[in-house]
Formats: structure tokens, sequence, C-alpha cells
């Protein structure tokens, strides 16, 4: 019988790392949908041995202890979720930025091959300058609009050329902070919300993602995949669905635009940057199902949780 692939983590405590650990496990994280299986195949609870990293537990800005860490865990593939993620900050914090979301991809990109490993590692829309007009594909040319997409680009160009490059958007899952989690506390204070109708792009369920990265561990393509739930849609849309679901009537959202947002964004974003997953379905694998679907199975859980805890 095989032994278990071996799988490291990092940004373990993350949204999606939560979610990614429990379905390499075997297990549905919150928000799932347990008839997702794009490659056809569930997970079994044997199949993968996981080891998950946290920043508390390692500083990936540490090459040495970047170093030390993968040859003792000797992985057989590497999820590298840890980033820096807080788009604004970033655009008075960009050594930091860059040295988390360039510098540690390529001591990561490095350290995994130096134990044979292959390396998945997760990269955004905000590549993107939005002046496309229409959904990106893999191939389409990157110019990013901020220091956030700026370092996540860097970091892609300096992976290994056999490594893999997962491109999401738009990331929101029941554990961690997102602002859809923000969106159904004002729903349920009686409060209304404001949401920018300008700024276009498409939702990834983390626990959608999770399983989507299940299928490139087993698979290890190599290059660069745009994953995403199907439609594209803008923050309005979501939060007035969102509100629809918590039984908010049509005042809940107000439409707005970027310059009208109070305080105004440090970082620019991109106008349009939803992600094409047609690379994606032409491998065979089944797509992620529509946002709506997927935010509506995020509130549902997340009402769970609630009351749990309540």
């Amino acid at each position: 019988m095989a032994r278990p692939t071996r799988v490291l983590v990092t940004g373990a405590g993350g949204q999606v790392g939560v979610d990614l650990l429990d379905t390499l496990r075997g297990e549905f994280p919150l928000g799932a949908d347990p008839m997702f299986q794009p490659d056809a195949t569930t997970v079994s609870a044997d199949e993968f041995e996981v080891l998950g990293l946290t920043h508390h537990e390692l500083d990936l800005t540490d090459r040495d202890a970047t170093f030390r860490a993968v040859d003792l865990t000797r992985p057989d593939v590497i999820v590298h979720l840890a980033a820096y993620t807080a788009v604004d900050r970033a655009e008075r914090d960009v050594e930091v930025c860059y040295a988390v979301n360039a510098g540690a991809t390529e001591t990561m990109s490095l350290a995994a091959h130096d134990v044979g490993a292959h390396l998945i590692t997760i990269s955004t829309d905000y590549v993107f300058d939005g002046a496309k007009g229409s959904a990106y594909v893999e191939d389409d040319v990157a110019n990013p609009l901020n220091v956030y997409g700026a370092s996540k680009r860097a970091g892609e160009l300096l992976c290994a050329s056999d490594d893999t490059i997962v491109r999401t958007s738009w990331v929101m899952g029941v554990r961690g902070k997102n602002v859809l989690h923000v969106i159904a506390a004002r729903a349920a204070s009686g409060e209304s919300v404001r949401f920018v109708s300008d700024q276009i792009g498409t939702v990834t369920l983390s626990s959608d993602l999770a399983r989507a990265l299940v299928t490139v561990v087993r698979n290890r393509p190599g290059g660069v995949w745009h994953v995403a739930n199907a439609g594209t849609t803008t923050w309005f849309d979501i939060a007035a669905f969102a509100g629809s679901v918590l039984g908010r009537g049509d005042d809940f959202a107000t439409a707005i635009t970027t310059d009208q947002l109070v305080p105004a964004p440090l970082a620019t974003r991109p106008t349009r940057s939803d992600l094409s997953t047609h690379k994606w379905t032409e491998r065979g694998w089944a797509p992620l199902g529509d946002w709506r679907d997927g935010v509506a199975r995020l509130l549902r859980d997340r009402a769970l949780v609630q009351g749990k805890a309540s």
C-alpha cells in the first residue's frame, strides 16, 4: 500500500489554511459543498499526511529557518498560503510586503526543489490592472496597480518554471476575517451598508478553493491556473444578495462609486479583475459553483457557528 502524500501547508491558520487542512484530512469544512469533487474523487482520511505551519510557528522571511523546516519535514508537496494581504497597509509597508509575498515565495520555491517537493503557491487577481474589459486568462499581461499586487507578481516571477501558481480573488470563508462577516453583522444589527458598484471581480469561497487545491496537489500540473467561483459580480451585488439571504429588504445595501469611499483607500484597485477559469475546466476538472450558492452556504454555516456561540 502506498504511503500517504505528505503535504506541508504554510499559512495554516488563515481562512483558506483551516479549510484546506480539514479537506486534506477527508473532512468537509464549514461552508463546503460535499458534492463539489472537481476530479470526481473523494478525499479519504488516510490519503494525505498533513503538516500545517502558522506564522507563529515559522517566520517565512527567515530564509535559514524556512530551509530547515522544509528539510526536516521532507514534504512531497508544499501549499504556500502564507501571504501579506493587507492591501491598503501595504502601500506604507512596502518592504515587509515584498519580503513576505516575493522573498518568502522565492525561498519556499528553492527549499521545495532542494527536497524534491512540488510547490503550489497562491497569487491574486490584483496582478492585473483591469484595463482589459473582460475576464482575465492565465496568459494575459500582468500590470499591477498597487504594492500588494506588485509584490505577488514579483513572487510569481521568482518561482521555478515547474511550480504551480494558483491565482484567485475575493476569498471568503466562514472562519477568518472577510467583508461578508461585516455585512452579516450589519444586517443582524439592523444597520445598512454602502458598497462600491464600479469594481468587478470574482468571488472565491475558501472551502471551494480548498477542495480545488486538493486536485492541484494530486495532479501537480505546474504553470499558472485561475481558480474562482463562477460568475462576475461587484461588492454592491454581494452585499445586496447577502442582505436578501439574511432577510433584509432592498434598502439594506446602497451602491456607491470608489471615489465616494471615506476615507479614500490608499491602494488603487483594478476596476475589473474577474478571472476566467476556462483553462481549469478544459483540463476536465469541474468548475467551482456559482458565487451566490457559495455566499449562501457561508452565511448558513456562519449562522450555525454564531448560534452555538450564543
